[in-house]
C-alpha cells in the first residue's frame, strides 16, 4: 500500500469514524494525516511540524477519537489550544467525527466560568486555553488523573503569547503515563520545555519548500495614508468571496468595520474587547456568507478554519514575517487558491519589502490610487507590478525608489535633521 494514496481506512481509522468523515465530505487524508495517523492510532507519542491549514487537527483529533476507552468515565483526553477560536473549532471538528456520545467541552477565557465548572467534571474530552483549564483545576472541576491522552496544538504559538509557565503547571496534574501529540509550526529551542514531555516521541514534518501557503498570491500596494480605506473600498468591490481583513489596533479594526459599512460593504469587526458571544456570533455570520467582510485584530490570526476564505487584506501591515504568514495563512487552505493584498505608506513600504525578502516572496508591487481599476482585477492575474530583488539581503529595498514621492505622500516631507 502507498501511503501517498491509502484511504483513512487503509490508515487504520475505524470504519464508524471513516463514516463520519465521509459524511462531511472527508474522503482523502491530507499529507500529515497519512503521516501522522497510523502511528498516532498505535499509542506512540507524536512531534509534528505543520503550518496551520495542513489538516493537522483531524491528524490527533481521529486518533483521539478512537482510542477513548469505553470502559472509563471522566476526562481522558486533554487538548491545549493558544485562542479561543482555535478551542471551539477543535470542539467542533472533535465533536463531528465522535461516532459515539462523548462530551467534549470547549473552555476558553471569556465564556460564562459557571457553565464551565458544571460541565467540566462530567466531560470525556476537554479542549482548553490554559487560563482558562487554570480556573477549572483551582476550583476542583477539571479533574485530570484520568487522561491518557495530551495533545498539545500550536506550542510555537503559546509560546509566543506567553504560556508556557501556565502549560508547566497545568502538566502537574497529568499523569506521566499517557500518550502526548505535539504539534506547532516550529520544533525550535522556545518549544524545547514542551518537547521534552514526550517520551520516544516520532517525528513528522510536512515539507515546506515555499514558507507560506501555496496557490496565494501575493500584492503590496503603496497607498496615501489619507486614501488608504478608499482604496480598500474599491478593492473589495472586486469578485471576491469571503474577506478578512486585519488591522494593527481595536480601535483601528472597529472604526474600519464601522466606514466599510457606511460605504456599502457588508462587515463586523472581532477584537480583544467584544465579548465572546460578540465574536463568535460574528464568526458565525461570516461562516455562513451573511457578512462578506470580516475586520480583525491579530487575535484572529491564528485558529479560525473558515472555508472559502479568498482575500486576505493587511489594512496595516504585520509587525514581522512570523505575523504575515499567521495572517495571510486565513485563505488558500487545503490547496485552495487565494491572494493577499498588504496597503502600505511609501513610510511602510520598505518595511513590507523586507518581510518580502525574508520569506522569499515576490508580491507585485504597485502605487495604487482608489479611482485605479486593476483593483477590481486583483486575483484575476491581471495585475502586475515590479517584483523586489531577493539575491541581495543588503540591498535597501526602496533605493532611489521615493525621490519623487517626497512630499507627496502622507505623513508630509521628510527633513533634514
Amino acid at each position: 500500500m502507498s501511503t501517498d494514496t491509502a484511504s483513512f481506512i487503509e490508515l487504520g481509522v475505524a470504519e464508524s469514524i471513516d463514516q463520519r468523515l465521509h459524511a462531511r465530505g472527508i474522503e482523502t487524508p491530507f499529507e500529515i494525516q497519512r503521516m501522522v495517523i497510523p502511528d498516532a492510532i498505535s499509542g506512540r507519542d507524536i512531534l509534528g511540524k505543520a503550518k496551520t491549514g495542513s489538516g493537522k487537527t483531524l491528524a490527533f483529533g481521529v486518533p483521539l477519537v478512537q482510542r477513548l476507552r469505553k470502559d472509563r468515565t471522566g476526562t481522558q483526553a486533554l487538548v491545549l489550544v493558544p485562542t479561543r477560536e482555535l478551542a471551539s473549532q477543535v470542539c467542533d471538528d472533535i465533536e463531528s467525527i465522535t461516532p459515539r456520545r462523548i462530551k467534549v467541552l470547549a473552555a476558553y477565557g471569556g465564556a460564562a466560568l459557571g457553565k464551565h465548572i458544571e460541565e467540566a467534571p462530567t466531560a470525556d474530552v476537554i479542549v482548553a486555553t490554559p487560563g482558562r483549564l487554570i480556573d477549572l483545576i483551582e476550583r476542583k472541576a477539571a479533574k485530570l488523573g484520568g487522561v491518557h491522552i495530551l495533545v498539545i496544538d500550536e506550542a510555537d504559538r503559546m509560546a509566543d503569547m506567553g504560556f508556557m509557565p501556565q502549560v508547566s503547571r497545568i502538566l502537574k496534574s497529568v499523569p506521566r503515563e499517557r500518550q502526548t501529540m505535539l504539534f506547532s509550526a516550529t520544533l525550535d529551542s522556545q518549544i524545547i520545555g514542551l518537547v521534552a514531555q514526550t517520551q520516544d516521541a516520532l517525528r513528522f514534518e510536512v515539507a515546506d519548500k515555499q514558507p507560506t501557503v501555496e496557490n496565494l498570491e501575493h500584492h503590496l500596494f503603496e497607498v496615501n495614508r489619507l486614501e488608504k480605506t478608499d482604496v480598500l473600498v474599491s478593492l473589495l468591490q472586486g469578485p471576491h468571496g469571503l474577506t478578512l481583513v486585519f488591522t494593527r489596533t481595536k480601535a483601528e479594526c472597529e472604526r474600519l468595520a464601522k466606514r466599510l459599512n457606511r460605504a456599502g460593504c457588508n462587515s463586523e469587526a472581532i477584537h480583544g474587547d467584544r465579548s465572546q458571544a460578540e465574536r463568535e456570533r460574528a464568526l458565525k455570520r461570516f461562516e455562513e456568507g451573511k457578512i462578506d467582510v470580516l475586520v480583525a485584530t491579530d487575535v484572529a490570526a491564528r485558529g479560525l478554519d473558515i472555508d472559502n476564505v479568498t482575500l486576505v487584506v493587511n489594512y496595516d501591515p504585520p509587525e514581522d514575517h512570523k505575523a504575515y504568514l499567521h495572517r495571510v495563512g486565513r485563505t488558500a487552505r487545503a490547496g485552495r487558491s487565494g491572494v493577499a493584498v498588504t496597503l502600505a505608506t511609501w513610510q511602510e513600504r520598505s518595511d513590507v519589502e523586507r518581510m518580502a525578502r525574508m520569506l522569499k516572496l515576490q508580491p507585485h508591487i504597485v502605487e495604487m490610487v482608489s479611482s485605479d481599476p486593476r483593483l477590481q482585477r486583483v486575483g484575476t492575474g491581471e495585475v502586475e507590478g515590479s517584483k523586489p530583488v531577493l539575491d541581495d539581503p543588503n540591498r535597501p529595498a526602496t533605493a532611489g525608489a521615493y525621490a519623487k514621492l517626497r512630499g507627496k505622500r502622507g505623513g508630509g516631507p521628510r527633513r533634514r535633521r
